[in-house]
């Protein structure tokens, strides 16, 4: 699903309209491996990922030289890609000197990260946390210049394996780059310093080959030499087999005063490109009915992408209905953000039924706010017994459910609808897909593809609209990490 808003976006591929009309016209968007032949577009758009056959019991239609390959999207799983590529090294040499280009600058790429994250279950044996070692074993075959990870900032915390050890994924990450000659500069950096609306913190990690870093040593300034620094002495005693500790490499957070101040002196400048946050509402006021004129973001947005895609007309905009119960939930959930963190918790508490009263100074401060009743009217309740009532009539186990708070950049956790509501009164409703895209400094013709949402058991592999834009890279930030590689590149070339 993921694949077709790309290849509309990039290729100006129609996969939908393609199948639709019984036959293939795509050129640039190549499956590794199938079910179905190239002539069913229909069935490859349905299938699930996870029942991709392995290379050479389906159907491919990659060229065993590899060579249309160059240009190309590819639908498929990078395991088997490692795999096919090993047996075919004359591909694999194709890749690695870009089909006659010259090496490769950049792999980049961010692995699926829900085993990491402290949203999710954070198992430590779960085959999803495989996948960053299949992206490293992905960059020894290729051996690009330079080569990029992200992942989400849970991968920093530990977890703990079944004899109770600890285990830092991202240091072993480290390692492992260490292993396949690229000097690893670990990163903790925040999309809305980058000017994203969203507050949003992720690990990267930079990895420069060894041959590369040498020939840039002598173009790098003081805080870049400091930045590496450790990087360096971590790859030679890790490269000369010593056996190294957490304490031989640290990563560099933007949110430490020293660390930021390394970013701003340094080819990481682009990382922090901004002071005063984008919030919300200057990212979406223009999208809800009566809202601002005109958004300066979003006509920011357009401008700075405007030479990456097509013009359009705006789209993913359609407006979300809920019954009225949620409705009246979503307005206790804005009145809950513009109360204490206390308050709030002790009301999320009588909602889950957890506990069935709230104290006199709580209930204080509730007093003051006009709720929406069944009446459909804004209303202040007359006695905290009333306002217990209303909360029972409208108890929910949904943990992570709250408003978008207007002045503030929005939380990380936005990849369903469920997971937010609109900020302001009149406005009950979860976010369209334009809106959370916005939030992800997306382009308004940006045209997300597929299905607009899923669930039960299809959640498990789907990817549609919604999921796209939560999981998704956001532009801004992507834009940053370009210019900040895009530095160190230009300098080879002096």
């Amino acid at each position: 699903m993921a694949a077709e808003s790309y290849a509309f976006n990039f290729f100006n591929e129609d996969l939908s309209h393609a199948a639709d009309h019984a036959k293939k016209t795509v050129k640039k968007t190549l499956w590794l491996s199938s079910q179905y032949p190239a002539t069913d577009l229909k069935s490859r758009l349905r299938e699930d990922p996870r029942d991709f056959p392995a290379v050479g019991n389906g159907s491919t239609d990659i060229s065993p030289d590899g060579q249309n390959l160059h240009g190309s999207l590819v639908v498929g799983s990078i395991v088997e890609l490692n795999n096919w590529l090993s047996q075919r090294p004359e591909a694999a040499e194709a890749i690695r000197n870009g089909f006659g280009a010259g090496e490769v600058d950049l792999v980049s790429g961010g692995p699926p990260c829900q085993s990491f994250s402290m949203a999710g279950l954070r198992q430590l044996e779960s085959d999803k946390n495989s996948l960053p070692w299949e992206f490293a074993k992905f960059v020894r075959t290729v051996q690009p210049k330079l080569v990029l990870l992200e992942n989400v900032t849970g991968i920093l915390r530990p977890f703990k394996d079944k004899f109770g050890k600890s285990f830092y994924a991202w240091f072993e990450l480290a390692k492992a780059f260490t292993a396949i000659g690229y000097i690893p500069l670990c990163l903790h950096v925040n999309a809305k310093v980058a000017g994203v609306p969203q507050n949003r913190p992720r690990f990267i990690l930079l990895g420069l080959r060894e041959d590369v870093f040498a020939q840039l040593e002598v173009s790098l300034n003081p805080a870049e030499v400091e930045l590496f620094r450790q990087p360096v002495e971590f790859f030679h005693r890790t490269r000369h087999g010593e056996d190294v500790e957490l304490d031989a490499l640290m990563y560099r957070d933007i949110a430490r005063a020293a660390d930021r101040e390394l970013f701003e002196n340094s080819f990481l400048a682009h990382l922090v490109a901004t002071k005063k946050y984008v919030t919300v509402s200057d990212a979406i006021d223009d999208l809800r009915e009566g809202g601002a004129k005109s958004s300066k973001f979003a006509e920011g947005l357009a401008r700075t992408f405007a030479s990456v895609l097509p013009r359009r007309k705006i789209s993913n905009h359609v407006l979300r209905t809920n019954n009225d119960q949620v409705k009246r939930r979503f307005r206790l959930y804005q009145v809950l953000q513009m109360v204490e963190g206390d308050v709030r918790k002790k009301v999320l508490s009588v909602l889950k039924g957890e506990t069935h009263d709230l104290d006199a100074e709580a209930w204080a401060k509730l007093a003051e706010f006009e709720y929406l009743t069944e009446a459909k009217v804004f209303a202040r309740f007359k006695g905290k017994k009333q306002f217990l009532a209303f909360l029972d009539a409208h108890s929910t186990k949904k943990q992570t459910q709250k408003a978008l708070v207007a002045d503030q950049p929005a939380p990380a956790a936005l990849s369903i609808p469920d997971d937010a509501c609109h900020y302001h009164k009149e406005q009950q409703r979860t976010l369209t897909v334009r809106e959370m895209a916005r939030i992800q400094s997306f382009p308004d013709n940006f045209e997300f593809r597929s299905k607009v949402t899923t669930g039960g058991k299809m959640r498990s592999f789907e990817v549609p609209q919604y999921t796209q834009v939560g999981n998704a890279v956001p532009p801004l930030l992507g834009r940053a990490l370009g210019l900040a590689t895009a530095d160190l590149l230009h300098r080879l070339t002096r």
